[in-house]
């Protein structure tokens, strides 16, 4: 299980990168937008760096919803592999089964 402190901190990169998508976007198109001007693409790119690092979705870390862990993360499922391994086990997840021979 990881720490609270870390998967609060991944939450709030979450919610900063949601809230400042849109302003993100829209000084990326204008700064690599070559028929403006060199300053006014200057201009978007310092307003880019100007805010949060932790608004680019980049540092967003996918997390298993269960236990916190960011390795071994199945995107379908929201969970990590030994997360699935558990739930397949206890028959939670449709359409799984856990092999055996």
């Amino acid at each position: 299980m990881s720490k609270v402190s870390i998967i609060e901190r991944n939450e709030k990169r979450l919610k900063l990168s949601r809230k400042h998508a849109e302003k993100r976007s829209k000084l990326k198109e204008i700064s690599k937008n070559k028929s403006l001007s060199l300053e006014e693409r200057f201009q978007a790119t310092v307003k880019l760096a100007k805010l949060p690092r932790n608004s680019a979705p980049i540092r967003h870390r996918n997390r298993c919803a269960i236990t916190g862990r960011p390795r071994g993360y199945y995107r379908k499922l929201g969970v990590s592999r030994i997360a699935v391994r558990d739930l397949t086990a206890e028959g939670q997840i449709p359409g799984m089964i856990k092999s055996s021979w």
